[in-house]
């Protein structure tokens, strides 16, 4: 760690991080109660209910002012959300590999950076499907692993605890080892050191559940593969909302969670990690 100007070392875990760490320690125990406990029907209705205030804080990003239009158009994507619900398990398997092809594309985006940065009408519609893309399967891969899954809530669960410990992995070890920038042009605060202790934490929070499973050796690299494949798309997923607000000029995509942001910036890494898991984990009949 470097020093300050008047020769005091900088704290480890800044004032931020601290109110990130409480906030995190009230919600958290709320959200895996919801997680375990909440039948199919009421868990459904809190990720959409949260992730439907994820795309009304979208919509800002992506441009659109009257706050009517935002209403109405959110509206239509929550409709989009309650129908794949009622529609069942066949369509919300579709609305998932539709999310991981969008992810896929994802990276392109994040390499031309300044594309669609200008407030134009076409970049508008654009970026208005982009993030029913980022959310929409999101949820649809969540309430598919919560519903149809065996032992579902604990999958739901592990992904979750996935993407927390990823982050925290990349927090610290970022802060304490972080020299060479991940992306500066999009997000000039994460490192590459960051994203590897990303990877570090994920490989041994998977090995230890693989272990808690008694997954046989082969099954057990293979999730920790995955494991390490969902962190890498659940960065994707941080760096294209980060560009995203860069283009808006905005820090956070909203002030719900204290220390956190909006919801998008809350689930940012999750609405491209959950299509990713929940589709590798059925291909590899885990």
């Amino acid at each position: 760690m470097s020093a300050t100007p008047d020769g005091e070392r900088k704290p480890f875990v800044d004032q931020a991080m601290r109110t990130r760490t409480r906030t995190a320690l009230l919600l958290a125990p709320i959200g895996i109660a919801s997680i375990i406990f909440l039948p199919p029907l009421w868990f459904g209705l809190l990720i959409g209910t949260l992730f439907g205030i994820g795309l009304w804080e979208w919509s800002r990003l992506s441009g659109w002012e009257s706050t009517w239009h935002r209403a109405v158009l959110v509206l239509v994507q929550v409709g989009m959300m309650v129908w794949l619900a009622l529609d069942g398990e066949a369509a919300l398997k579709q609305a998932m590999l539709v999310g991981v092809a969008f992810w896929l594309f994802a990276p392109f985006w994040l390499k031309y950076y300044d594309f669609a940065r200008l407030p134009k009408r076409r970049y508008l519609a654009l970026k208005t499907m982009a993030g029913a893309l980022a959310v929409i399967p999101a949820f649809a891969a969540t309430l598919y692993l919560d519903g149809y899954s065996v032992n579902g809530p604990y999958w739901v669960l592990f992904l979750f605890m996935l993407i927390w410990v990823a982050d925290s992995g990349a927090y610290f070890s970022g802060k304490r080892f972080g020299r060479e920038k991940l992306a500066p042009h999009i997000s000039p605060g994460k490192t590459r050191e960051g994203a590897y202790g990303a990877f570090v934490a994920c490989a041994i929070y998977a090995g230890i559940t693989a272990l808690v499973m008694q997954m046989p050796w082969k099954q057990a690299l293979l999730f920790v593969l995955l494991a390490a494949v969902t962190v890498a798309f659940s960065i994707i997923g941080d760096l294209f909302e980060s560009l995203i607000k860069r283009h808006s000029q905005v820090k956070d995509s909203g002030d719900i969670f204290p220390g956190h942001g909006g919801v998008f910036d809350r689930f940012d890494s999750l609405f491209a990690a959950a299509p990713v898991f929940v589709f590798g984990k059925t291909l590899l009949s885990l």
